[in-house]
């Protein structure tokens, strides 16, 4: 039974830890900033007052790690939208194509839980559909960390990639495509108090492929919200409660991105002006064959170096992507 105060409760006590973690996160990381500011003053007053240059290549190596901190703080000045700070939860599927689209959806899952690694975010896998011969079906995945949903809201919209497909005996070049939904976990007291009135929930036995993502059990769980008619299903956790607390989670996330895509839609109607990025668009390609180049569609910003992107390095992307935003957004 779906109890909404237990959902009410819990929702305070997360929103209380999130912004006492938030603001403590704050102050640490402009005195850590401070202190490597005045160590490096220190290390280049030492080496004038001794007049050694061996010195320098340290005070480079101090000054260039000194310098991306403060890049990184920069960019989160750009993370201004209601929802910048909170968790994001990704989902992916594979566009018409079969293997060879599965198999693309499911070397970007690996591209983003690079990234989200490289950058001190958890993962957690919330479900997992695998493909029939190779990659996957579906996958959604909640990304745990502070302005987890600020960065990677840059990557929602359709993946382009182009290839010679290691699938086809014949060598032949393909094209696939793969979206990518991006929306943010919010809590039950941020945004929208669920009736349990309102839900239907089945419970069936996970399908796929097989192996260690799939679980054998009748534990899955299917949430439809009748009054919106979104569907949601989770089926990687090994019990049935698990799997709903996990659906809830996000159903909560795509009523209240509905509810601000719907403000935003009449926010656009009243000024007259329609969004350049429309829901599906293609915003990425990356090009393995015949030559190497990753290229994004909003901003122009290209680089050949394609297995580092694939390695998780997105931050070129995403930052051109906020300034973009900004400038949309006047």
């Amino acid at each position: 039974m779906l109890n909404p105060a237990f959902w009410e409760d819990r929702a305070r006590a997360e929103a209380v830890g999130k912004r006492l973690t938030y603001l403590k996160d704050k102050v640490a990381r402009y005195r850590e900033l401070e202190q490597g500011y005045n160590d490096v003053l220190e290390l280049w007053q030492l080496a004038l007052a001794e007049e050694d240059a061996s010195l320098e290549e340290e005070i480079a190596r101090e000054l260039a790690g000194l310098e991306d901190q403060v890049g990184q703080q920069l960019l989160a000045t750009l993370l201004s939208g209601r929802y910048d700070r909170h968790n994001a939860i990704l989902s992916l599927h594979p566009g018409a194509g079969g293997t060879e689209s599965q198999d693309w959806a499911a070397m970007l899952l690996r591209m983003y839980n690079r990234w989200a690694e490289d950058h001190g975010y958890q993962v957690e896998l919330l479900d997992y559909l695998e493909g029939e011969e190779a990659g996957l079906k579906s996958a959604t995945i909640l990304v745990k960390g502070e302005n987890a949903y600020g960065y990677l809201q840059a990557e929602k919209g359709v993946h382009r990639l182009v290839r010679i497909s290691p699938f086809d005996a014949a060598g032949r070049r393909h094209t696939s495509f793969a979206s990518v939904d991006v929306i943010p976990e919010v809590t039950a007291d941020e945004e929208v108090v669920i009736n349990p009135d309102d839900l239907k929930i089945d419970t069936f036995r996970s399908q796929g492929a097989g192996g260690q993502h799939v679980n054998k059990t009748d534990s899955a769980v299917r949430i439809t919200h009748l009054p919106t008619g979104i569907v949601v299903t989770c089926q990687n956790e090994r019990s049935q409660h698990a799997n709903r607390l996990s659906a809830m989670k996000i159903l909560q996330a795509k009523l209240a991105a509905l509810k601000q895509q719907e403000q935003e839609e009449e926010l656009s109607r009243l000024r007259g002006a329609q969004r350049e990025i429309a829901w599906g668009s293609q915003i990425r390609s990356y090009v393995f064959h015949p030559y190497s180049l990753v290229k994004d569609h909003r901003t122009d910003v290209e680089t050949g170096n394609i297995q580092a992107v694939m390695d998780g390095q997105l931050d070129p992307f995403i930052r051109a992507y906020l300034q973009w935003q900004r400038r949309q957004n006047g």
